[in-house]
């Protein structure tokens, strides 16, 4: 995907971008009343955020709880010498991972996991075993939903 480090968005982007944050389904004709212009010069704009690479997808917010995953975790994840890339993979191919940042320090890998119950956990956790050192911290709950940065 393209990226512009130097696009700057004005008032009006900001306005789209925070809308679409909000509520990525959005009619056209309703962001277009929201930031006080017609429907075709607001498409026009979300078009020039996805080509220069700001708005990458449309994507919708998924509750893991609702789908009977009560425990969410932070991981992180120390391989043993050498296992650098087989943890990697094992954390890839790990259904309950839903999401891994490669980070600098003594773990390269912090990943987000959910899990019905403390024994599915710990069963998650077993298949690394073997391969890396992990130490986990259960998420109680959270300060600040997933944002953008300032705009």
């Amino acid at each position: 995907m393209p990226t512009n480090e130097s696009f700057r968005p004005d008032d009006v982007d900001r306005r789209i971008i925070d809308l679409l944050d909000r509520e990525g389904r959005l009619p056209m004709s309703e962001l277009a009343r929201a930031v006080g212009m017609s429907a075709p010069s607001v498409a026009e704009r979300v078009r020039h955020l996805q080509e220069s690479g700001v708005i990458r997808n449309f994507t919708i917010d998924v509750d893991a709880r609702a789908l009977g995953y009560q425990i969410q975790a932070l991981v992180r994840i120390r391989p043993l010498p050498g296992k650098l890339h087989l943890v990697e993979r094992l954390i890839q191919e790990e259904p309950h991972f839903i999401e891994c940042d490669k980070v600098t320090g003594d773990d390269p890998f912090l990943a987000r996991l959910v899990v019905r119950s403390v024994e599915e956990l710990d069963d998650v956790l077993e298949g690394l075993s073997d391969h890396a050192v992990t130490s986990t911290a259960v998420v109680k709950g959270k300060s600040i939903r997933k944002r953008l940065p300032p705009l």
